[in-house]
């Protein structure tokens, strides 16, 4: 980012070899593939301060003034190392690195639309991120590569005790924290878990998942939250509201759905390799194929033949390729990045051009050779 440190641009997903053992070590006994459904989960605490109007209605200088004592806290606290953050005012950022941490989901759409002084600061392995001035006074989000849940939500409440330490927070006994939106009321807290469900979306049952979720109050968005596609077959499943409701409940019970939904995808992708193996294996090896030789490649393309090879990789049926390089590339491909790359911005034809590259080159065996001696792995017999 400009006039920032570069740890904040680092990915977040590490990469993980995949090891290309065949399809009898991907299924267990049940006929259930087992694989990374379950590609990151999220803990979000919203937060405000009492006596202090809701940023929508702060003027621009007591939004500057706020923005300055919550950096000093947070900076000046013992509990926190100052060198493994990075503070980042949004109005000093140019289009590019704006649009470069949505697509890292490190601030929101509404956080880089903001026309009044506001705020991230960001964890150099960007796996936390304090938006500041959003839609709340505090928007404290930790994200792990993992299902492990209870983790990141430990994390966040570490970090908002430094918070409600030095300040007061707006709290209710009725309501719980008081937030700009009703719904989340009470604990102010939002879980959530990015799936990758591509056998549900082949087979039609995820439409029965996603009316089932509706009925029961959980909330389902596309990659990059609300408002958006599940593009990829990539779906984000979150509580809707958190009132009468406390942390360990509202993370049990998004749990077990995660669990539920997992335990289906998984099923069905047993089934789609064990009944339609030829038109399996057609399906994603064709999807390899166009990837490794398009020379025109859209976000939304990409993003169709990205899901299908990963299923291939997680099934087995593809063993040349890394799950680790696979999801590496959602970042990287994005227009952002690419424009990033580049220096400037870049039409929708040029970036589909750089695109499928950039594609061509993180699939070539060059490149997967180049990865595994960065992470001291060499060749193993299978």
């Amino acid at each position: 980012m400009k006039g920032q440190s570069g740890g904040a641009c680092a990915t977040i997903i590490s990469d993980r070899r995949a090891r290309g053992s065949g399809m009898a070590t991907h299924m267990n006994d049940k006929g259930e593939i087992n694989q990374n459904i379950a590609m990151s989960s999220r803990v979000r605490l919203a937060r405000n301060f009492k006596g202090i109007c809701f940023p929508g209605r702060l003027n621009a200088k007591d939004s500057a003034t706020l923005l300055a004592d919550i950096r000093m806290v947070f900076f000046g606290s013992r509990d926190v190392k100052g060198s493994e953050y990075v503070y980042v005012e949004l109005l000093s950022l140019d289009p590019i690195d704006k649009m470069l941490l949505i697509e890292k989901h490190l601030i929101s759409p509404d956080l880089a639309a903001s026309q009044k002084p506001c705020a991230a600061i960001i964890s150099k392995d960007e796996q936390v991120s304090i938006m500041l001035n959003e839609e709340d006074h505090l928007r404290i989000q930790c994200l792990t590569p993992s299902s492990d849940i209870k983790s990141a939500y430990a994390r966040c409440d570490g970090l908002e005790r430094i918070f409600s330490d030095r300040f007061n927070i707006a709290f209710d006994d009725g309501f719980g924290y008081l937030t700009s939106c009703p719904t989340n009321l009470g604990t102010g807290m939002r879980v959530s878990f990015m799936l990758h469900l591509p056998a549900l979306a082949i087979t039609g049952h995820i439409k029965s998942i996603l009316d089932a979720c509706g009925k029961i109050g959980v909330a389902v968005r596309g990659l990059y939250g609300e408002n958006s596609e599940a593009s990829g077959n990539m779906f984000q499943f979150s509580n809707q509201g958190s009132l009468g409701r406390s942390e360990e409940e509202i993370i049990m019970s998004i749990n077990d759905i995660k669990e539920q939904i997992v335990g289906h995808e998984s099923k069905l992708r047993g089934e789609l390799v064990s009944n339609n193996t030829i038109q399996f294996e057609d399906r994603v090896f064709r999807a390899l194929g166009t990837l490794r030789g398009a020379r025109v490649l859209s976000s939304e393309e990409y993003m169709r033949l990205w899901s299908d090879v990963r299923l291939g990789v997680d099934t087995g049926v593809i063993g040349d390729v890394d799950i680790g390089t696979l999801d590496h590339m959602l970042t990287l491909i994005q227009p952002a990045y690419i424009q990033k790359m580049f220096g400037r911005m870049l039409n929708s034809g040029e970036r589909d051009i750089q695109r499928a590259s950039l594609v061509r080159e993180m699939l070539s065996e060059k490149y997967g050779d180049q990865q595994g001696e960065q992470n001291g792995e060499g060749d193993t017999a299978e």
